[in-house]
């Protein structure tokens, strides 16, 4: 099972490899962004949005349709109008352009697709090392708390357990994956986070400090076009709110992809998709809590400002609050943690087995 698995996870990721390539292909062939190179475009966005769907495991299969299913898809929908990270003058180089498509980062300041051209002045690469290290003995220190010692904590502090976990794991991830695409191209990357925890708003929570990348990808495809349309209704001044609410709608319906790849068990198919939509109402709280914080901004125009000793642990204290009672519960009840265990175990004792034989 896990051999076979991870021979699915090589051809779904080789096949991606050749759509990219693919549609570096296009952007050179069909210069002028619009339908017709959106056209040329669409078989490899199809293709990379279904293949994930070869992939069952808890490990492998949500990261994939991250990835491929969300972040390249959305790329290449942007690229197919000559906006988004992938699209610049003079155009990607090929390599360039696959590890954009393909992986969770963003160039900064992208003048020049040649990484020797690029410079890195404020790059504090042993600061950053530093953080990975602490991130790395963070997340191994929640292990040993799983198990039978956690039957014995209060669910609400199991909750809380498990998003901490989240949070370090996905620092610790998506931090590995900038330092070794900066030292391998040296070029500086845009940050993944930015001290979330300080946040004083929803604004400065959503908008500067998490998962910048993907805001990066979901501002340009779904905000920025709602509001074109949404000035001609509302006017330009509060265009802003309805493409705030529409950005946070896609987004929870992309998390629920995401939760939905994990509850699969065959490949290839598309089994009845019974989602609990929790991760959904949970951005969309979100969505018309941030609209209601910008609309009031605009109301006043800055004449009156929170103390930063309150809104910040208000902000804290209402992301991790609706965190704990949506999101995190919707992630255990598609059964991330269950099947994420039970592949780690088989993953030991595969290794067992062959240092055995």
């Amino acid at each position: 099972m896990i051999e076979g698995e991870v021979n699915n996870f090589i051809m779904v990721w080789m096949v991606a490899t050749a759509s990219f390539c693919y549609s570096h292909a296009v952007g050179k062939l069909v210069t002028n962004g619009g339908k017709a190179r959106l056209v040329a475009l669409f078989p490899a966005i199809v293709l990379l949005f279904l293949l994930p769907l070869r992939l069952t495991s808890a490990h492998l299969g949500p990261p994939s349709t991250f990835l491929l299913g969300w972040l390249s898809t959305f790329k290449l929908l942007l690229f197919a109008f000559h906006k988004g990270p992938l699209s610049s003058n003079p155009p990607l180089s090929l390599p360039y352009f696959l590890i954009l498509a393909s992986l969770p980062i963003t160039f900064q300041h992208l003048k020049d697709p040649n990484p020797q051209t690029i410079p890195d002045p404020h790059n504090n690469k042993t600061r950053q090392i530093y953080r990975l290290g602490l991130m790395a003995i963070l997340s191994a220190c929640f292990f040993p708390l799983y198990g039978e010692k956690q039957d014995s904590f209060y669910p609400v502090f199991t909750l809380l357990l498990i998003s901490l976990h989240m949070y370090v794991s996905m620092e610790l991830v998506f931090g590995l994956a900038s330092v070794v695409v900066s030292k391998l191209l040296h070029i500086k990357l845009d940050p993944h986070f930015d001290k979330p925890y300080l946040s004083t708003s929803l604004q400065d929570f959503w908008g500067r400090r998490w998962n910048i990348m993907v805001n990066r990808v979901l501002h340009p495809t779904v905000y920025d076009p709602v509001v074109r349309v949404s000035s001609h209704v509302v006017g330009r001044k509060w265009a802003p709110l309805p493409a705030v609410m529409a950005t946070f709608a896609v987004s929870g319906l992309m998390h629920e992809l995401v939760f939905y790849s994990f509850k699969r068990e065959k490949p290839n198919t598309l089994e009845r998709w019974e989602p609990s939509w929790d991760s959904l109402c949970f951005f969309l709280i979100h969505g018309a809590c941030l609209t209601m914080e910008i609309g009031v901004k605009k109301k006043l125009g800055g004449r009156w400002r929170v103390p930063k000793a309150v809104s910040l642990p208000l902000t804290v204290a209402f992301v991790v609050s609706t965190g704990l009672w949506l999101f995190v519960p919707a992630l255990a009840r598609c059964g991330a943690f269950v099947k994420g265990k039970r592949e780690s175990l088989a993953v030991v004792d595969y290794v067992r087995t062959l240092a055995l034989t």
